[in-house]
C-alpha cells in the first residue's frame, strides 16, 4: 500500500505533518428524550435527531461545493495581469507582483537589493541590476518579480560606489504591477529621489477567503436554526405527520404499536449501556476539541489554499498551522488520564494495561515511520535515506512516557469532591506532586542543553534559524542545540530535508521540527492536557470549579509565555518557535487549549447548547483521517488538476472540497460504528 503512494517531489510541499491520537471506542450514548406513548411521535423525534446530525455534516460538504461555485475562476484578471508581466519576460507566480525599476541617473549602475520584513537581522538580497541612463529622458528600466506575502524592504546602492542611493518600504498587492522611479538628480540637491507608483492594481487574495468564511458562518446560523426548530414539538409532530404514510399509521394504531406496548417492549428492549448509573457518559468536550485541530490540521496539509498564514512559521512566530499539533498533545495528554482512570476502575491490572501503553506506542511510532514518511517523494523508501522523527514517532514517545508516568503513581480519584468537604481545591495538582517532580526536571534537563551545551561553530545557546538571519554570521547553526543533536544522533539523511526556514532565510542546513529535544517539550504539553483531564474528572460535579480551574490555568500560562518572550515576536528570552518547541511556545499553545476548553465545555457538555458537530465524528476516528488523508493525499476527489496552478481561490475551493469529505466519511463511519483503534 505504501509503495503504490503516488508522491511526486516536485508536488510535495516543504513543511511537515499535524498528526493526532486516535479516539477510542464509540461514544456512549447519551439517555433520550421520554418516549411518548404514541410511536410515530418517537420516530418523529428519533428522526429528527438523526436528521439534525446528518444535515450538519452534509451542510458542510454543500457549503464548500457553494465556496467552489463562488469562487470557481471565471473572471480574467488574474491571467490579464499575467499576460501584462509576460511582455517583461517575467512569469508571475502567486504571491508575487512585478516591479519595473526605472533609472533615470546618467551612467549611474544601480543594484536592487530586497528583503522582508518578517526576516529578522537578515542580510539584503539582490534583486536585480539596472544599468544606468545613456541620455536625459530615457530611462534604463529593469524588471523583477517582488513578494507579496509581507511588507517588503527595498535598498538601492550605486554598483560601483556601493553607496546607498535610496532605501524604502512597502506593501505590494499580488499580480499587481508597479514602477520604482529613480529620478535624475539637478543641481543643488543632494537626495536621489525614489517613489514607487501603480501601473494596474493588484487583485485581492484574499477576497476567497472572506467568502468562505461567510458561506461557513452562513451554514452554521442555518444549521442552529434547524435546531431551533427540531426542538419545537409542534415542529416535529407535523414532519411526523409529513413523512408517514397510511400503512404506517395503520401500523402505529395496530397491538404491536400499541402505548401499552410500546412501553412494555421499551422497557424490556432498553440496553444496558442507556443506564447512566452503568456507565459514566463521554466528554464530548474532548473529542470536539480533538475534531477541531483534526480537521484544521487536514486543511491546512492540503496545503491551506496556499496562503502564507496557512503554512508554518518561517522561524519565530505563529500562524494557524502552528496550532494543530500542540492542540493534538495536549488533548491526547487529557485523554490519557480520562481512559486510564476508567480502564483501571474496570479492574484492569496496570501490568496489563502497561503492556497496551507499550504496544500503542510502537504502532504509533511504525505507523509514523513505514506509512506516513515524507520521504517516500524520493522514491522507494531506503534506510540510507528514512526520516527517523515524525508527527506520529513524537506522539508514540510522548503517549509512552506519559501515560508511563501516570499509570506508575496512578491514585483511585476521589466519586465527587462535593461530597468531601475535606476535598481541597488544589487536590488536583497536590496529588500529582510526583508527576510534577519530573516533569520540572525533564523541562530544566531542556533548558541546560538548550541554553548551555556547546555547539562547534555556533554561539552557545543560539535559538536562531542560521542562512542569512543574524547577519548571515552562523549559515550552519540551524536550530543550535536541537539542530546539532538531531544532526550527531541521527544524521542529516535521516531529519527532515526542508525546514520552514529554508525559503526566507535560506537555510541550507537539514532541520526536523519534531527532533529529539523538542520531544521534551511536547512531553510537557501533554502533560498540562492530564492536568485539564483531572480537572474534568476531580471536579465532574462542580461545574463552576472546573471554569475556574481552566480560567486560572489559562491566565498562568498566558503570564508566563509574556514573561519569557516580552511580549514580542523576536526580542524575548525564548521567543515562540514551533521548529524548536520552545518552551514559551508549549506555555502559550497550552493557554489556549485551556481557553478553548473553557469554552467548549460549557457549552458541549453543561447546557448541550452545541452537540459539537461536525467535528465530534472526526474527533473520534482521529487516527484513521489523520492516516487515511495523508495515504490517499494525491487522489480524486482530495486532488485534481487545476485549470489555473497559480490561483489562490482554485486552490482553496480544492482543499475545502477535501477537508469536507474527511468529516462526511468520519460522519458516515461513525453512524455506521467504524472506528479504528490501536
Amino acid at each position: 500500500m505504501t509503495g503504490a503512494r503516488p508522491c511526486p517531489a516536485k508536488k510535495r510541499r516543504a513543511r511537515e505533518r499535524g498528526g493526532g491520537e486516535g479516539g477510542g471506542a464509540a461514544a456512549e450514548a447519551a439517555p433520550g428524550r421520554e418516549r411518548r406513548p404514541v410511536a410515530a411521535a418517537a420516530g418523529g423525534m428519533s428522526w429528527a435527531r438523526a436528521a439534525g446530525s446528518a444535515l450538519a455534516a452534509l451542510l458542510l460538504l454543500a457549503a464548500s461545493v457553494l465556496s467552489a461555485s463562488l469562487l470557481a475562476p471565471g473572471g480574467s484578471l488574474e491571467r490579464s495581469t499575467r499576460d501584462l508581466d509576460r511582455k517583461r519576460h517575467i512569469e508571475l507566480k502567486m504571491d508575487q507582483a512585478l516591479l519595473l525599476i526605472h533609472n533615470e541617473l546618467l551612467g549611474t549602475n544601480l543594484t536592487v537589493y530586497w528583503n522582508s520584513e518578517r526576516c529578522y537581522h537578515c542580510l539584503l538580497q539582490v534583486l536585480v541590476n539596472v544599468s544606468g541612463s545613456g541620455k536625459p529622458g530615457e530611462p534604463s528600466i529593469a524588471a523583477a518579480a517582488v513578494s507579496t506575502q509581507h511588507r517588503s524592504i527595498l535598498q538601492l546602492n550605486d554598483t560601483l560606489e556601493e553607496k546607498e542611493v535610496c532605501r524604502l518600504e512597502y506593501t505590494f498587492g499580488e499580480f499587481g504591477n508597479y514602477s520604482l522611479l529613480v529620478k535624475h538628480v539637478h543641481d543643488g540637491v543632494s537626495e536621489i529621489p525614489c517613489e514607487i507608483v501603480v501601473n494596474k492594481d493588484p487583485v485581492d487574495s484574499n477576497l476567497p477567503v472572506c467568502i468562505a468564511f461567510l458561506v461557513g458562518l452562513a451554514v452554521i446560523i442555518a444549521v442552529c436554526f434547524l435546531r431551533f426548530l427540531l426542538s419545537l414539538d409542534d415542529f416535529n409532530n407535523w414532519i411526523s405527520k409529513t413523512i408517514n404514510s397510511r400503512e404506517t399509521d395503520r401500523l402505529i394504531n395496530s397491538e404491536l404499536g400499541s402505548p401499552s406496548r410500546a412501553g412494555q417492549l421499551g422497557e424490556d428492549a432498553q440496553p444496558e449501556a442507556w443506564r447512566p448509573s452503568v456507565v459514566p457518559s463521554r466528554l464530548r468536550c474532548v473529542d470536539t476539541f480533538r475534531g477541531i485541530a483534526l480537521i484544521l490540521m487536514v486543511f491546512v496539509n492540503y496545503g491551506g489554499g496556499k496562503y502564507w498564514y496557512f503554512k508554518h512559521a518561517s522561524w519565530n512566530g505563529l500562524t494557524v498551522a502552528d496550532l494543530v499539533f500542540p492542540w493534538f498533545v495536549f488533548i491526547m495528554g487529557s485523554s490519557i488520564f480520562l481512559s486510564m482512570t476508567s480502564i483501571l476502575q474496570r479492574g484492569c491490572s496496570k501490568c496489563r494495561l502497561l503492556g497496551k501503553v507499550a504496544w500503542r506506542s510502537f504502532l504509533l511510532i511504525s505507523i509514523g515511520i513505514i506509512i506516513v514518511n515524507p520521504n517516500y517523494c524520493l522514491g522507494p523508501l531506503s534506510w540510507d535515506k528514512v526520516r527517523i522523527p515524525g508527527v506520529l514517532q513524537r506522539l508514540g514517545v510522548t503517549y509512552f512516557v506519559v501515560a508511563v508516568l501516570e499509570l506508575l503513581f496512578a491514585k483511585p480519584v476521589p466519586e465527587s469532591c462535593a461530597l468531601e468537604r475535606r476535598c481541597s481545591s488544589l487536590q488536583d495538582i497536590t496529588s500529582s506532586w510526583p508527576q510534577w517532580l519530573f516533569i520540572l526536571m525533564l523541562e530544566g534537563v531542556w533548558l541546560a542543553l538548550t541554553f548551555f551545551l556547546p555547539v562547534p561553530g555556533c554561539p552557545t545557546g543560539y535559538l536562531g534559524p542560521g542562512g542569512i538571519g543574524d547577519r548571515g554570521q552562523y549559515p550552519n547553526c540551524t536550530g543550535g542545540a536541537a539542530g546539532y543533536i538531531d544532526r550527531m544522533l541521527l544524521g542529516d539523511d535521516h531529519i527532515y530535508q526542508h525546514p520552514s526556514s529554508t525559503v526566507l532565510y535560506h537555510t541550507t542546513a537539514a532541520h526536523d521540527p519534531e527532533g529529539i529535544l523538542g520531544t521534551i517539550n511536547s512531553i510537557v504539553m501533554a502533560f498540562l492536557g492530564v492536568q485539564a483531564g483531572k480537572i474534568l474528572l476531580y471536579y465532574k460535579d462542580q461545574t463552576k470549579g472546573i471554569l475556574i480551574r481552566f480560567t486560572a490555568w489559562c491566565c498562568f500560562l498566558g503570564l508566563i509565555s509574556a514573561a519569557l518572550t516580552k511580549i514580542s515576536e523576536n526580542e524575548g528570552f525564548i521567543p515562540i518557535n514551533k521548529n524548536l518547541w520552545s518552551i514559551s511556545y508549549v506555555t502559550t499553545l497550552s493557554s489556549f487549549a485551556f481557553f478553548i476548553l473553557l469554552i467548549l465545555y460549557p457549552i458541549v457538555d453543561v447546557k448541550g447548547l452545541w452537540t459539537g458537530t461536525p467535528f465530534f465524528y472526526p474527533g473520534m476516528n482521529s487516527i484513521l483521517v489523520y492516516v487515511g488523508h495523508e495515504v490517499f493525499e494525491n487522489y480524486f476527489p482530495f486532488q485534481w488538476r487545476l485549470q489555473d496552478n497559480q490561483s489562490h481561490r482554485e486552490h482553496l475551493v480544492q482543499n475545502l472540497v477535501a477537508t469536507a469529505v474527511w468529516v462526511l466519511i468520519a460522519y458516515v463511519l461513525y453512524r455506521k460504528k467504524v472506528f479504528w483503534k490501536i
